[in-house]
């Protein structure tokens, strides 16, 4: 159970026009996350002006996306993440059920190739700690140019931030459908 209440955007004095534009971005619904943070309205809108923008306004592919994504949830168990992401968004950017399973473990499988191993090792290294090794950097270089490598770079931080508000306050799954 969340540590938060969830409480409805549309209950807040201003919020209306902001749960309108969630239900068109997640199909139709307002989600538990938007639901929670909606106790702090310029909190709940920069989160998702955040997220749409490092989602869905780069030059990183969907698939590619989806890798980092889910290998963070599963990096940092979390089930909201995984929940929102497999099998849905993943199938829609060509990524397998089994491939989402295989990121728990990517270093040993063969599914990833040398530029989503790159960007796998350093969504690790961002996810590890917050200066990352010039080892885990190097290879992005020859995969991504600069404003891949920033827009990954933020792609990441903002899903190690979003697992990490998930996780603090617990905040409920979807439920299924």
């Amino acid at each position: 159970m969340a540590r938060v209440p969830l409480i409805n955007p549309e209950d807040v004095p201003g919020l209306a026009d902001f749960a309108a534009r969630i239900r068109g971005r997640r199909r139709g619904r307002v989600i538990n996350v938007y639901r929670m943070l909606a106790h702090s309205p310029p909190l709940a809108q920069s989160w998702f002006e955040h997220v749409n923008a490092v989602r869905w306004e780069t030059e990183i592919d969907g698939r590619l996306r989806e890798i980092v994504i889910i290998r963070l949830a599963h990096a940092s168990a979390s089930a909201y993440v995984l929940r929102q992401h497999v099998p849905k968004l993943a199938e829609a950017e060509g990524l397998s059920a089994e491939a989402c399973e295989a990121l728990k473990d990517w270093r040993n499988s063969p599914l990833f190739d040398q530029r989503e191993r790159a960007a796998l090792a350093y969504a690790d290294a961002m996810a590890a700690a917050a200066a990352v090794p010039e080892a885990a950097f190097r290879p992005l270089r020859e995969h991504f140019d600069d404003r891949e490598i920033v827009e990954l770079t933020m792609l990441v931080g903002a899903y190690v931030s979003h697992v990490r508000v998930l996780g603090a306050l617990e905040v409920d799954l979807e439920p299924d459908g």
